[in-house]
């Protein structure tokens, strides 16, 4: 008799851990399936909006600065949805929203020298 119970408790226990763990996974789909659907529709905004160097020049950027070219297909992409764009971005129109967005995102780096006055010494005389 406690053997039964014991293993209907179990197979109870078992089908909450599935169902909690399915949720989860359903969870994890949902959200990779928004993350997909989100990176096409940038892609076919950028492929409406550049034409093909141009989108050879952001990808190879993305290459090397991620966040650098992210920020620019967010730039684009706003242009593009305020209809501030008259048409494709050639190679050369990249290459100055390249130089905008640089300019804003610069790094000002200063260097300051802290000289430490160790063998100063004008309190000690060795003469």
């Amino acid at each position: 008799m406690a053997d039964e119970e014991l293993e209907a408790i179990r197979r109870q226990r078992m089908a909450e851990l599935q169902a909690k763990h399915g949720d989860s996974t359903s969870d994890q789909q949902g959200q990779q399936e928004a993350k997909q659907r989100e990176t096409e529709m940038r892609n076919s905004i950028l492929a409406q909006v550049l034409d093909q160097s141009a989108r050879a020049r952001l990808s190879n950027l993305a290459l090397v600065k991620p966040d650098k070219a992210k920020a620019v297909e967010n730039y684009l992409i706003q242009m593009a949805r305020f209809g501030q764009l008259g048409g494709k971005i050639t190679e050369s129109g990249l290459i100055e929203i390249l130089e905008k967005v640089s300019q804003q995102t610069e790094k000002k780096t200063t260097v300051k020298f802290n000289r430490r006055r160790v063998m100063d010494s004008d309190e000690e005389d060795d003469d």
